[in-house]
């Protein structure tokens, strides 16, 4: 309400607006009675207000400020008004005449342009976000902090470590050759890598120095081409010993998957021993019955022998024991001192078992780097999947086409780049995701269909 008294107060001051009462208040006051009104209840405000001669002064200033760029009131005289002191002629030689005649006419701007042209002499608003600044508040403590240390001249951490670094060795400068001077070294622009000039210190403080690519990176992780090519009697028009040599190619294959598809079966196959016989049945169902009088008749016979065994030993037991023990030391006492003096005699021997060891080694080495080699060329484990290698596309003999016209496309090469990039251990061999809903699906019959039907 006190925005709307003081737009009224404005209007009401400018010239060439005259103040008239409302129709609604020329009614109460025709009346001679006072309609009474509820004003703290917000759909009263525009009900019971009329702001009609404030809207068509707000209009009379925004059509002022898009013809003219402000109020006409504020402008000067000059700007509004020009003295008019008639047409002057100007004196055109006939040369001159003539040549303008001769010249065509300057072309005019089309309609359409004219339109679209922005006639508004309002200035855009002005955009808030472009002189806002992340961490101002920030950056001006720092910058005060920094003003307040330097006038009591403390030295902040940073100019201290520029201070004490060492000085750089000043090495001499070669003198470059003339431009003009004929057996210069040529210098490729694109193809070196640019020296480094600057301070190394510079460098690293300010994070300008190149970051050395490890070497593992630029290894491929498998020798196989991008695309391999197939063979020839994969074409539509192939020979036709090529093209049997690629029919034997898939048969192999195929044959393959059906022997490891076998093998699996008979892992998983029951085997006749295991099955369970009549035989195994009563066994199983007799356990622990008949059993049970024989363990009984073990266990007094154990306790029997365990009595007897508990007799003490005579003294002439015990001393041929011991000297039966003394004997059986000095013998192998005996035998390794014989495995020592045999040794010297088997040193030939020895050697012909270290070089057969050395041989052995160089062999596996070797071994190993052929298979690590073989192991390029093919895909590793990336994954909990294996790679799968994808079906040979072929064509038996009657279904070659005679000419492209008749061939039908087969295979997808999004998929075939797919297996290549899995081939090559770029990526690990991926199943599509199964869509699993998580909510059950409610289906409503609408109260049209359920008229009809």
């Amino acid at each position: 309400m006190a925005a709307l008294k003081r737009l009224k107060l404005v209007a009401a001051l400018q010239p060439g607006f005259i103040s008239l009462k409302s129709s609604a208040e020329s009614d109460d006051l025709n009346s001679g009675r006072r309609k009474r009104k509820n004003k703290k209840k917000k759909k009263n405000w525009n009900k019971h207000i009329d702001i009609k001669d404030i809207e068509e002064f707000l209009d009379a200033v925004r059509l002022q400020e898009r013809a003219t760029g402000g109020l006409i009131s504020e402008k000067p005289d000059d700007s509004l008004f020009f003295v008019d002191i008639g047409e002057q002629k100007k004196s055109v030689l006939p040369e001159v005449q003539e040549r303008k005649k001769g010249k065509k006419s300057k072309s005019r701007p089309l309609r359409i342009d004219l339109i679209l042209q922005h006639e508004s002499l309002v200035p855009p608003p002005k955009d808030v976000l472009a002189y806002q600044q992340p961490n101002a508040k920030k950056l001006r403590r720092i910058a005060e902090n920094a003003e307040k240390l330097a006038a009591m001249g403390v030295l902040s951490r940073r100019q201290k470590r520029l201070l004490n670094r060492r000085q750089a060795t000043k090495t001499s400068k070669a003198k470059t050759a003339a431009n003009n001077f004929p057996d210069r070294p040529y210098y490729d622009l694109w193809g070196g890598e640019a020296k480094e000039t600057a301070d190394p210190y510079y460098l690293e403080q300010t994070g300008k120095r190149r970051v050395k690519r490890p070497e593992k990176l630029n290894a491929k992780p498998s020798i196989l081409p991008a695309v391999e090519v197939i063979t020839p009697g994969g074409s539509y028009n192939p020979d036709f010993f090529s093209h049997q040599s690629f029919l034997q190619e898939a048969h192999e294959v195929e044959v393959k998957r059906e022997r490891a598809e076998l093998r699996i079966e008979r892992q998983l196959a029951v085997k006749r021993e295991d099955t369970a016989t009549e035989e195994t049945v009563f066994q199983e169902l007799v356990e622990g019955l008949v059993e049970e009088e024989e363990e009984e008749e073990e266990e007094d016979d154990v306790s029997i022998r365990g009595g007897l065994q508990q007799e003490k030993k005579t003294e002439k037991e015990r001393k041929r024991e011991r000297a039966d023990k003394i004997k059986s030391q000095q013998k192998q006492a005996a035998r390794v001192f014989t495995d020592k003096k045999q040794q010297l005699f088997q040193l030939r021997s020895t050697q012909a078992t270290l070089k057969r060891r050395e041989q052995r080694t160089r062999e596996r080495v070797a071994q190993r780097k052929a298979n690590q080699e073989a192991e390029k060329s093919m895909p590793r484990r990336l994954g909990r999947l294996k790679f799968q290698a994808q079906d040979l596309e072929i064509q038996l003999s009657d279904e070659i086409p005679g000419s492209l016209r008749t061939l039908k496309p087969e295979g997808s090469v999004p998929k075939d780049r797919f297996k290549s990039m899995q081939k090559r251990n770029m990526i690990e061999p991926r199943e599509r995701a199964k869509f699993k809903r998580r909510h059950k699906v409610k289906y409503v019959e609408k109260r049209a269909f359920r008229e009809i039907t």
